[in-house]
């Protein structure tokens, strides 16, 4: 049970493993065409991890975040979720156990906060069973644990970028999946937007348990809020593990192609990368 908004997460129809990751990919290769992003990549997230996907652009990172949320079937080897083949489950079983806010979100003109929202809750719809006191609490709750319930009314195209990412965060949080992918949260918001949608998400991973799994461009904020940091390079995994391992001078070399200092953030401990100044800029 969620102890700051009393909503559980979705149970699966199998219980994982003990030490087995629910979502993995297994051998993929992605493509858009003919052009190859990724060949033969395997990917396990380790649950109930915050699971930062790093590297450069045209990395192939939200090629594979979209591969994980059965938006691009892979040409070879398969994603699996909770031991099963992705694309075999049905579209409304993935739904309750795996949540997606994607990079560019459009809201329906004139819809209300409260009614996006609501809309989280489709996969839990049946002919025979509407919309319910449960629904109305885990959209309530859902506005509550991202703080927007004070927008309720106000329509979402009124609102401010930061809002709205809490909104749509709201509306996948009201799926009550334990796994949630976010493709670029923090795209187009300001520093301090950014900061208060990261730490958000950072506390529903804390108080709830849920699995997250990011795409973030910035490498600073990857090390200070994930748990996993994956580093991905031309289509491939370059290096993972905890931020404090993975992040080296060495490695952002080698995937970001910049010279840098790795020195211990002042205010969490994480690492922090610090480019290296041009020459002959002293």
């Amino acid at each position: 049970m969620d102890t700051a908004t009393g909503v559980p997460p979705t149970t699966t129809a199998r219980e994982p493993v003990a030490g087995e990751s629910r979502l993995s990919a297994r051998e993929v290769t992605l493509r858009y065409g003919d052009r190859v992003i990724s060949e033969e990549l395997s990917v396990s997230i380790p649950d109930r991890s915050f699971t930062v996907i790093v590297g450069p652009n045209a990395c192939g990172k939200s090629t594979l975040l979209r591969a994980f949320a059965r938006l691009l079937k892979p040409a070879k080897g398969a994603v699996h979720l909770d031991g099963e083949v992705i694309t075999s489950l049905p579209a409304r079983q993935v739904a309750r156990r795996l949540g997606l806010l994607p990079q560019s979100s459009t809201a329906p003109d004139g819809i209300t906060v409260a009614d996006l929202v609501a809309r989280g809750r489709h996969p839990h719809q049946r002919l025979l069973r509407q919309w319910s006191e449960r629904d109305e609490r885990v959209v309530a709750e859902s506005m509550a644990a991202t703080n927007v319930a004070d927008l309720a009314g106000r329509y979402v195209d009124e609102l401010s970028g930061g809002q709205r990412q809490r909104v749509w965060l709201a509306t996948a949080l009201a799926q009550e999946t334990p796994l949630l992918l976010l493709d670029e949260p923090t795209t187009f918001l300001d520093i301090a937007h950014q900061v208060e949608v990261l730490d958000l998400c950072a506390r529903l991973h804390r108080e709830q348990e849920r699995t997250l799994v990011a795409v973030l461009h910035d490498l600073n904020q990857a090390a200070r809020y994930a748990t996993h940091l994956i580093a991905m390079r031309a289509g491939e995994v370059v290096a993972e593990g905890a931020p404090g391992d993975v992040v080296t001078a060495e490695l952002v070399e080698r995937v970001f192609d910049l010279p840098c200092r790795v020195i211990e953030d002042p205010e969490t401990g994480t690492p922090l990368v610090i480019p290296a100044a041009p020459a002959g800029s002293r």
